[in-house]
């Protein structure tokens, strides 16, 4: 089979892998299937395959109706079956980049998934990374690998450079919770190895959103992705840092913020919190500044963001020491219940939630914890944590009466915060969801 044209792929009906059926790759696929194309979701956890080929969901604002709707129609599976890749037109790649522990990339489900691709690449084919990575991973790491099997892609401007398949990155700018700008409404960018891989890509998205956003290479649209979530870190590091300082000076950090959001140009307001999660903005940085030491050069001010957040959970904890050192108890002992477990409000989604290194923390320090989350009525073995023996604690006013701190971690809209203080003997709150509580200001502690 001969290459096709860049063209081929704005026509329906197209045959789409999506590798990694997470947070990214199961809306996409889904998107995909709605506009017309049939679509296999390819992951390697048996259970996520067999519930989504039952019509099941594990991610709760994704509607197992959805999933059904789909699969009935005949536009979407689920297989763990990654010999299936050569009857692909298009393979999407949506798979985890972590870091390591001493927090370095960890590109090893991109390395694995290339090397599953390359063993039945054919040409024609379009294979797209979204993972977020540095830039040069989709040129310096994915390419060759692809290679490998004697097909080539050569990285070119030139409109005139021939190629045997496709290869792209297109990052991805999910945000999970966010009612108002689901997938097919935010703009997608686009960079290609070369202009036929930019324009197959592009084709290939203008069908499932909005706007396409071409760029000039892969590695300007993996800077793209990392600039988005670095502006977002440091931001919020700045505003951590500002509140560690007002909260020495007396100053309500919420009110400043709030304040000053009333000027109507050069100002964007961000907010404290207890340290930060997510999949991107914690770990993007890093990418970065690792990379960056290959060019002799050091982030700092990206580094120096990077630390402050860090470091959040372990004032958090200071804090709770503090504030039960006030009433004439240690943090030793002391039964302490952490409010959330989501790295953000009302939404089901713990990777790199500060909540985690917070108990983690407590526990080092002697004390007894228990959680609460609506979201996660157990807890399961993760990548740095295990507190699969955790489940959800009741927080009836007689529970939270025995417990001698309550943290708020997350400030999920579920919580009655107005109920919470008024039975817990002390409230540590480190997202200001207590500001609305009228009474016992005695027991509130904002940190």
């Amino acid at each position: 089979m001969g290459t096709r044209a860049p063209e081929h792929f704005a026509e329906k009906e197209l045959q789409i892998g999506i590798i990694g059926c997470g947070y990214v790759g199961l809306p996409l696929a889904l998107r995909f299937a709605e506009v017309g194309h049939r679509v296999t979701g390819f992951d390697t956890d048996p259970g996520k395959v067999a519930k989504l080929n039952a019509g099941q969901t594990y991610i709760r604002h994704i509607p197992a109706e959805e999933i059904r709707r789909w699969r009935e129609a005949g536009r979407f599976e689920a297989t763990a079956d990654f010999g299936r890749l050569a009857k692909m037109d298009a393979i999407l790649i949506c798979v985890p980049t972590p870091l390591d522990e001493r927090r370095q990339p960890d590109l090893t489900y991109v390395v694995d998934t290339a090397r599953a691709i390359a063993k039945t690449l054919r040409p024609g084919q379009l294979v797209v990374l979204e993972s977020t990575t540095y830039p040069g991973t989709t040129d310096e790491l994915v390419l060759p690998i692809l290679e490998e099997g004697g097909l080539h892609c050569p990285v070119s401007p030139s409109e005139e450079v021939a190629t045997d398949f496709y290869l792209a990155f297109s990052p991805e700018r999910e945000d999970p919770g966010n009612t108002e700008y689901s997938l097919r409404k935010i703009p997608k960018v686009v960079g290609g190895i070369n202009p036929a891989s930019r324009r197959a890509a592009a084709a290939l998205y203008a069908q499932g959103v909005a706007r396409v956003v071409p760029v000039s290479s892969t590695r300007t649209a993996e800077m793209v992705k990392l600039l988005e979530n670095i502006f977002r870190g440091v931001n919020i590091a700045l505003v951590n840092e500002l509140k560690m300082l007002s909260l020495r000076m007396n100053v309500d950090i919420w009110e400043v913020i709030e304040t000053a959001s009333t000027k109507p140009f050069g100002f964007m307001p961000f907010w404290p919190g207890p340290g930060l999660g997510g999949h991107c903005i914690p770990i993007d940085p890093f990418y970065l500044s690792w990379k960056a030491h290959e060019y002799d050069f050091a982030t700092r001010f990206i580094e120096l963001a990077g630390e402050i957040n860090i470091a959040m959970p372990y004032h958090v904890v200071e804090a709770v020491a503090g504030a039960l050192n006030e009433r004439e108890k240690s943090l030793k002992g002391s039964r302490v219940l952490v409010l959330g477990i989501s790295y953000k409000k009302d939404i089901d989604d713990l990777r790199e939630s500060p909540s985690l290194k917070i108990i983690e923390l407590l526990q080092q320090h002697g004390a007894r914890v228990d959680y609460n989350d609506p979201y996660f009525p157990q807890l399961h073995k993760m990548r740095h944590y295990d507190y699969s023996h955790m489940r959800s604690a009741d927080i009836s006013p007689k529970s939270l009466a025995g417990y001698d701190c309550v943290l708020i971690a997350t400030d999920h809209s579920a919580y009655d915060y107005q109920a919470i203080v008024d039975a817990a003997p002390l409230v540590v709150d480190t997202r200001n969801a207590t500001r609305g509580v009228t009474g016992n200001h005695g027991k509130i502690v904002r940190c």
